[in-house]
């Protein structure tokens, strides 16, 4: 199975990691939608990052619901996602929040990066930031809860990986927009997150 897409999307990095963490060795290919449209489009009509290539030549595209099939691939100790359905539902509920960020500061990039200046609407913006803002919130109060433990307790789950993918990339998108010193938690489980060897195999720089 092959990984199209480049590791400063959140999405392509949160499978990769994730894949990673599995046990799961995925070939991984930097193409760009935006620098090589027409070499995208070979591989998948929709130019759609992350798009993953399947073994039997088809395309998954969506980063949940590639890592749904990839879950499948391996024996239930190596998921990510829990089976106990309290635990699903929680980090479901975690990771829902956690993907709510990456989208929110990927649609604070594309107006303030992409957009004309001349075409931004500076209350959609404030709106964005305001919603990237409650979503870190409701992580850090999580995080605080947990006092310097996993979501997954021993071992990172499903929600652990998209908070920390989340937050490292608005830090490396936008850097002073979320300081980190109102989300102290969050940091501190972005730090510990990036020094596993996982995350160090697919970094955003």
């Amino acid at each position: 199975m092959k990984l199209i897409g480049m590791l400063d999307s959140p999405y392509v990095r949160r499978v990769a990691v994730s894949a990673q963490l599995m046990g799961l060795d995925l070939d991984h290919e930097s193409v760009s939608v935006f620098r090589h449209v027409e070499r995208f489009r070979a591989v998948n009509p929709l130019v759609k990052a992350p798009t993953l290539v399947c073994d039997d030549g088809g395309f998954l595209v969506d980063s949940s619901l590639i890592l749904d099939f990839l879950e499948t691939q391996v024996a239930p100790e190596r998921r990510l996602m829990p089976v106990d359905p309290a635990a699903r539902l929680l980090a479901l509920r975690r990771t829902g929040i956690a993907l709510i960020a990456m989208e929110k500061a990927v649609q604070y990039y594309y107006e303030g990066g992409l957009r004309p200046a001349d075409k931004r609407w500076e209350d959609w913006r404030s709106r964005v930031l305001s919603q990237l803002a409650e979503a870190f919130g409701l992580l850090e109060s999580a995080l605080a809860a947990r006092d310097g433990d996993w979501f997954g307790g021993a071992h990172q789950d499903a929600a652990d990986v998209a908070t920390a993918v989340a937050w490292r990339f608005c830090q490396f998108m936008h850097p002073g927009l979320v300081a980190p010193a109102q989300f102290p938690a969050l940091a501190a489980h972005s730090a510990r997150a990036e020094a596993l060897p996982e995350f160090i195999a697919f970094p955003l720089e």
